[in-house]
């Protein structure tokens, strides 16, 4: 009975104690104090810059109330107070607005250019066309509206007085839109002073437009209330006018009532449309239009929009108007806020800065900020109040951060990455080389050291630092001792392989001679069967794989028809019947092969056929030359009828100890027939492979002819 090796437990490993650890422990605490370091200097940085952003924030936040304020207490802000939803108009003309001031003096140039530019009343085209639609904070001063603008005109031709054709002159056309009806006037340019070169003035007569053509009616007069004039500079050819509209619906609101509501509750609703006509060849052509007030384009020079562009993120303005005598309650008339931050700040790095202490902010009034202040116009008093959100500084600092965010984080992995390559490249090492060399000194102790020994490895510790070579010398060491013993075992296992692989060399005649001398009576039978199990006794030793590679051939010219048909004429000698030999090529047929190798080879290529092949079907042996990708090579075939090889062994048949045998066959066959066969071919300079058919299995011995060898 053969028994297999005794089967030890794993390895033993003492427990060491933490002073074999200690060095670790003092990196791993220095890695860890320098990440802490690190995340320190950060937040310290963070703190000090939102200080410092609190601080100037504070200081600042009044300052910005009272420039806002500065704007408003101007004519032009005080404008943008009275109207805080002036617009740019729409197809049907202006809205007026009202200024900061009771009147306009229209028949001063000077004056009325000065009012509007002061009061940034006005409306701006891309072609430099400005104009103003608006009505006086005095109920009491008249009741009109003012229209003044200009744009660059040509040189004016002026009516003569009395004349009622006017389709020659520069004129203008006024339409006011009121409660449901309109009133249109048509003012014709009158020249006064000198009509010659330099600069051109003259008035407006305002005449009520009847009808579309360009005639006035016989004895019309113009209206007495309507006032314009009309300026021209030679030099610049920009034009200027001023126009007085009078709104009789609101005069005789004026005196229906003890106290007169001013700016009139219909103002919003209320439309102003300017055209300003040149002079046509003929009266039934249309006039061109040199102005409209009515086209697209226009912007508004100031209004409470633009004091949202000032206020930074976080910020809201709200303007409230103070009771007045006809306003009970105070009223909301805008809240502006500032722009919101283009760009996100990292999610994490937000509330990590609303969490450091601010020296001076408690955390009840840490967020909000306000600053009021009052600014009187004369409609009313208005109240500014001016609120800060605190936190929108920590969001700007988020965004200002991200820089020392992203350079704190690549230093938290460089460190982390150091750590990690000393860790496993020196620490874990360390450890494991600790491991290992407590588990030689400790297992050495045991009674059976010398297989204990051999279960020890540290070679995978190898390297070109310290570490490395003293993990090399205890390999070193420890390999020494395993050479020492693994050197006894293969002593002993070689002369097994001798004796088995004789015996599996004449095992092969043996059975031959046993079919010659099978009968009972035959004196030879006796002898023959007792050499036959003392080879099997000593075929049962060990694989004959070493002794079979050590075989030395002596390949020389053999005629392979010749040998193949001898072949298959004793194949029933060997307990191998029906087998068939055709070969595609002519006599005779010299390849480089030692006969008596040869013949093993087939003859176990033959048993392999002989034992899967279907009952009562032949194995044929065929002759034939080599693929064009082989030349001067024969392939002989050994072909049989039965079931295909598995195609994950096709490959492996040939190494030594691979069969398909039952592990309960008493180990008849041990999977070496097929090793014989490969080992001798590649000896005599050929090559055997195994290919499956539709109906069984072929194998080919491929073999070099004469002629290719030589």
């Amino acid at each position: 009975m053969k028994l297999g090796p005794v089967e030890l437990p794993a390895l033993a490993v003492p427990r060491l104690g933490l002073a074999a650890f200690r060095r670790r422990l003092v990196v791993h605490l220095a890695f860890l104090l320098l990440a802490l370091a690190t995340i320190g200097l950060v937040l310290t940085v963070l703190k000090d810059q939102k200080q410092r952003s609190y601080q100037r924030y504070a200081q600042g936040f009044r300052q910005s109330l009272s420039e806002i304020v500065l704007q408003l207490r101007h004519p032009s802000g005080q404008l943008a107070l009275l109207n805080p939803e002036m617009g740019t108009g729409d197809a049907q003309g202006q809205a007026p607005v009202m200024l900061p001031f009771s009147a306009i003096d229209f028949d001063d140039q000077n004056k009325a250019q000065r009012a509007v530019e002061m009061a940034g009343c006005g409306l701006r085209w891309p072609d430099g066309a400005s104009l103003c639609v608006a009505i006086g904070s005095n109920a009491f001063a008249g009741s009109f509206v003012y229209v003044v603008g200009g744009l660059d005109l040509p040189l004016l031709q002026g009516r003569v007085r009395g004349a009622l054709d006017i389709h020659t002159v520069h004129r203008a056309r006024v339409t006011l839109a009121l409660r449901g009806q309109s009133q249109t006037w048509i003012a014709p340019f009158e020249a006064t002073g000198n009509a010659g070169a330099g600069p051109q003035r003259g008035r407006l007569a305002g005449f009520v437009e009847t009808g579309p053509g360009a005639e006035l009616e016989r004895k019309s007069r113009p209206v007495r209330e309507f006032r314009g004039w009309l300026w021209r500079d030679d030099a610049s050819g920009r034009g200027f006018y001023a126009i007085r509209l009078p709104v009789e619906s609101w005069r005789e609101a004026l005196f229906k009532r003890s106290l007169p509501i001013w700016p009139p509750e219909d103002l919003g609703r209320t439309r102003v449309r300017v055209e300003l006509l040149g002079p046509s060849a003929d009266s039934s052509a249309p006039a061109p239009v040199l102005f409209d007030s009515a086209r697209p384009g226009a912007s508004l020079a100031l209004s409470l929009d633009r004091l949202g562009a000032g206020l930074q993120p976080g910020e809201t303005l709200r303007i409230d108007k103070l009771p007045t005598a006809q306003l009970a309650t105070p009223q909301t008339i805008a809240e502006r806020r500032g722009p919101e931050l283009s760009e996100q700040a990292l999610p994490w790095l937000i509330p990590l800065i609303r969490r450091l202490p601010v020296e001076g902010v408690g955390e009840d009034q840490g967020r909000w900020l306000n600053a009021h202040d009052v600014v009187t116009t004369p409609s009313g008093r208005y109240q500014l109040t001016l609120r800060g959100d605190l936190r929108s500084l920590d969001r700007q600092l988020a965004l200002e951060a991200r820089p020392l965010a992203w350079l704190a984080s690549a230093m938290l992995a460089a460190i982390a990455l150091a750590w990690l390559l000393v860790e496993l490249g020196l620490i874990r090492r360390i450890a494991v080389l600790t491991r290992r060399a407590a588990a030689v000194s400790y297992n050495m102790q045991d009674p059976r050291a010398e297989q204990r020994i051999g279960e020890l490895d540290v070679a995978d510790l190898r390297g070109s630092d310290e570490l490395g070579i003293l993990a090399g010398g205890l390999a070193d060491l420890l390999q020494r001792v395993k050479d020492g013993l693994r050197r006894e075992q293969l002593r002993a296992e070689r002369e097994r392989d001798m004796w088995h692989a004789v015996g599996h060399e004449i095992m092969s005649p043996l059975q031959s001679l046993m079919l010659l001398h099978g009968a009972p009576d035959d004196p030879s039978h006796r002898y023959v069967q007792r050499m036959q199990q003392a080879v099997k006794v000593l075929y049962g030793s060990a694989p004959p794989s070493e002794a079979l590679a050590s075989a030395n051939l002596h390949p020389e010219a053999l005629d392979l028809v010749a040998f193949c048909s001898e072949v298959a004429a004793n194949a029933h000698y060997a307990g191998i019947d029906n087998v068939t030999f055709d070969s595609l090529l002519p006599a005779p047929q010299l390849v480089r092969a030692e006969a008596y190798a040869l013949e093993d080879a087939v003859t176990h290529v033959l048993r392999n056929a002989q034992r899967y092949r279907v009952s009562g079907t032949p194995i044929a042996l065929t002759l034939q030359a080599a693929e064009h990708s082989q030349p001067g090579m024969v392939v002989l075939g050994i072909r049989n009828q039965g079931p295909p090889i598995d195609p994950v062994l096709l490959d492996r048949i040939f190494e030594y100890g691979v069969s398909d045998v039952d592990p309960q066959a008493n180990g008849e066959r041990r999977g070496q027939g097929l090793f014989v066969a490969k080992t001798y071919l590649s000896k005599m300079d050929g090559s055997i492979q195994a290919r499956n058919l539709p109906d069984g299995v072929v194998f080919e011995l491929s073999l070099r002819t004469v002629a290719a060898a030589g």
